[in-house]
């Protein structure tokens, strides 16, 4: 979990998620580790959610244009 959301991609946080996923349906995940894992579960999909968000208002626009030409 190295990155801040800032510097990342969506596609480098869903392959966070991926990750932390996995560590979450290992039978041997650290339960020590289970908070940290689900927080940062947390930030990305809020991350992921935003970007994608903001990806839809600007396809809208853009498909709004079209229509007014």
């Amino acid at each position: 979990m190295s990155k801040k959301t800032t510097e990342l991609t969506y596609t480098q946080a869903m392959k966070q998620l991926e990750e932390i996923t996995a560590h979450l349906q290992d039978p041997n995940c650290d339960i020590d580790l289970l908070r940290d894992y689900t927080k940062q579960a947390l930030t990305l999909l809020k991350f992921c959610k935003a970007r994608l968000t903001q990806t839809d208002e600007e396809l809208k626009k853009l498909l709004a244009e079209l229509d007014d030409e």
